[in-house]
């Protein structure tokens, strides 16, 4: 997939009613201190807009208040079930960010980061549709948008994004109206 592109999951794939995400890139080694990136999802409402704080799946909130999505971690390689058909009515799209965490190393950048993707899988863990973020100005960039989940036509597609924030939580909190 490209920037922009978007593919029809349940379309393709009848009878799909779980994904599972998988986010995953590589760091180049320093001396230093490394980037901690951290996944986090966020779930819209039709307006775009985060439902709450409590809408956000990530280390610290592992699971929807729903339950519907799940956050299932290890190094390089996170994961993030979705269960497509238990997602509450009120959600229209399910954001995926990859952010690096500032408590670790400081205001940080993806510049040390190379390889970084999400996919979409079945739970089976076949793959659907794979998104390799493209490398541009990573020395800038602290939160990466890496793609949606959004509800179209009584289905789910996937977009691909990879856009960046150079300012951090601060802006996506603003865009999404989240108190972080």
């Amino acid at each position: 997939m490209v920037a922009g592109s978007n593919a029809a999951l349940t379309a393709e794939n009848p009878g799909l009613d779980a994904v599972l995400l998988g986010i995953g890139w590589e760091v180049v080694p320093s001396h230093g201190p490394q980037a901690e990136l951290v996944p986090m999802v966020i779930m819209c409402g039709p307006d775009g807009r985060a439902l709450s704080n409590e809408h956000l799946v990530f280390f610290n909130q592992l699971a929807s208040p729903d339950g519907s999505i799940a956050y299932s971690g290890e190094d390089d390689q996170e994961q993030i079930d979705v269960q497509l058909t238990h997602v509450p009515d009120t959600v229209s799209k399910i954001v995926v960010l990859l952010y690096v965490d500032p408590e670790v190393r400081g205001p940080g950048t993806f510049g040390a980061v190379r390889n970084m993707y999400i996919r979409v899988a079945d739970p089976h863990d076949r793959e659907l549709v794979r998104f390799d973020v493209p490398r541009r100005n990573m020395d800038k960039i602290n939160v990466t948008m890496l793609g949606e989940l959004y509800r179209h036509g009584g289905g789910w597609k996937f977009r691909a994004l990879g856009q960046g924030y150079e300012t951090g939580l601060r802006a996506v909190a603003a865009d999404f109206k989240l108190s972080l």
